[in-house]
């Protein structure tokens, strides 16, 4: 590890119960720029996860009791330490991920609005009353509900967000009163180490147990064996389908919140500011060397503007920056890893082979992780770089003859995260709105604009639950009904 990224948390050792436990076992986190190791990580076991759940269920009567005022306090502190080491954590992000440091820096500052937004949602947490005189028998009954901790809470992020995605789990767990546990990507471990490292000197300042905030690291085994105890009351997961499936099998009947993968959708009218809709491809098509689960994918196309649209896409496709991530000018990079760059090529070999154009020059090949920017035009919509999601720099071009066709080709997924149109009309905004079947729809912006404060989720294949502070709360709390009939005075 480079000397200007000397780490907060203890060298060979993980938040485990209510010490950093020395783990033997290490992996090499490797750069992607160019393959270095930049550092090593602690790999822990099964055994490690039953440990932190027994630590978790020792602590979590005192989590659970721990004020408002507490649990307010601490995610402020939190956030003003985070604050505070974003250049820290902005370094270590651009070394384990390999994504362009401006997209490192958008993820540090994501993080920071989360914890903020966070502890401001701990003051809402609330019940409400209910007319139980509806019913004859309830006249004159008193009856309200609360919102109470649901329990221990197990976080699994994904690779590509390291940091914020493990924020989207501890911070609405500390907001609830939630011991949690959290389990990153083990090719992306350092940041979210670093955070647990800072949460936990956070919570000894304010008198709470450590073992409120743990973190275990390693093969999926020991995901899963925190997954299927009966302990674990939810279980928040964001990365593939295919392995949220498996989490929420194996967590059932317990509760599963799933954030999971995406092909977005993005409509193009023929009313459309062209070169605004072209610029947004360029945006968020790309961005987070296109792994992010709602960047841009499938661009459909009504027919009076595809031409011009198509061109102005391939031209503009030159101010792309390719090349080392540590630069800020740089807007892609290598993906994650070799495996990733073959299987994004091999798509792309497919679609060509089922009669897709390519528009720009190809991914390359023989380069490993590297993967240049990629258009193709005409694709099928049966070939899996359109119907699967590719999580890198490739997008796709198609044309319809009108935006009740392009509906309903965006609906024909098994996927439905977020989508986005470009309109200069009401009516086909609205339209989309009501129609698009996906949980969120982006009217003249890129489908990637996620706030942080709203109830980010999909339908279908795309997951179930909802993340932003205040329901990322809601899916860690359950209700407590009261029905109370006064005494009668004698």
């Amino acid at each position: 590890m480079p000397e200007a990224l000397e780490l907060i948390a203890p060298a060979g050792a993980l938040p485990i119960g209510g010490e950093w436990r020395a783990i033997a076992e290490r992996s090499d986190i490797v750069f992607p720029f160019d393959g270095s190791v930049v550092g090593q990580a602690p790999v822990s076991g099964e055994q490690d996860s039953r440990d932190a759940l027994d630590a978790a269920e020792a602590a979590r009567a005192a989590v659970a009791a721990l004020t408002t005022a507490q649990r307010k306090a601490i995610l402020t502190d939190l956030t003003s330490r985070v604050r505070a080491s974003a250049q820290h954590l902005e370094d270590l992000l651009v070394l384990e991920t390999g994504k362009p440091r401006v997209d490192c820096r958008t993820e540090v500052n994501r993080t920071i609005v989360t914890l903020e937004a966070t502890a401001e949602e701990v003051s809402h947490i609330h019940g409400e009353t209910v007319p139980l005189d509806l019913q004859e028998l309830g006249r004159g009954m008193i009856g309200y509900y609360t919102r109470k901790p649901a329990g221990i809470v197990i976080g699994i992020a994904g690779f590509n967000y390291p940091l914020l995605l493990a924020t989207h789990k501890l911070a609405p767990a500390i907001a609830a009163g939630c011991p949690v546990i959290i389990k990153p990507a083990p090719n992306t471990p350092l940041a979210t180490i670093e955070l647990l490292a800072i949460t936990r000197e956070i919570l000894d300042a304010h008198g709470v147990t450590p073992a409120a905030v743990q973190l275990v690291n390693g093969a999926p085994i020991v995901g899963e064996t925190l997954v299927r105890d009966p302990r674990a009351s939810v279980v928040s997961f964001t990365g593939s389908a295919k392995i949220g499936h498996l989490i929420a099998q194996q967590a059932a009947p317990r509760k599963a919140v799933l954030e999971l993968g995406s092909n977005t959708g993005f409509i193009v009218a023929a009313d459309a500011d062209l070169e605004a809709a072209v610029d947004a491809v360029l945006r968020g098509g790309f961005y987070a060397n296109g792994q992010a689960c709602i960047s841009v994918q499938r661009v459909v196309l009504e027919r009076g503007i595809a031409e011009r649209f198509s061109a102005r896409l391939v031209e503009r496709m030159g101010e792309l920056v390719v090349g080392d991530p540590r630069d800020l000018a740089t807007n892609v990079a290598p993906v994650i890893n070799a495996a990733s760059g073959e299987r994004i090529r091999a798509m792309i070999d497919r679609a060509l082979a089922a009669g897709a154009e390519l528009l720009t020059d190809g991914p390359g090949d023989g380069e490993a992780a590297h993967v240049r920017p990629v258009v193709l035009g005409n694709v099928p919509a049966d070939v899996d770089v359109w119907c699967e999601e590719i999580f890198g720099p490739v997008v796709c071009l198609t044309v319809v003859d009108s935006i009740d066709a392009a509906i309903d080709l965006v609906n024909d997924s098994r996927y439905g995260l977020q989508a986005a149109i470009y309109t200069a009309s009401l009516a086909s905004a609205f339209d989309a709105i009501e129609r698009l079947e996906v949980g969120g729809v982006v009217v003249n912006e890129i489908p990637g604009f996620r706030s942080d404060i709203m109830p980010y989720g999909g339908v279908k294949d795309s997951g179930i639950g909802r993340e932003g502070p205040r329901f990322a709360i809601e899916e860690f709390t359950v209700t407590r009904m009261a029905m109370i009939r006064p005494q009668a005075r004698s």
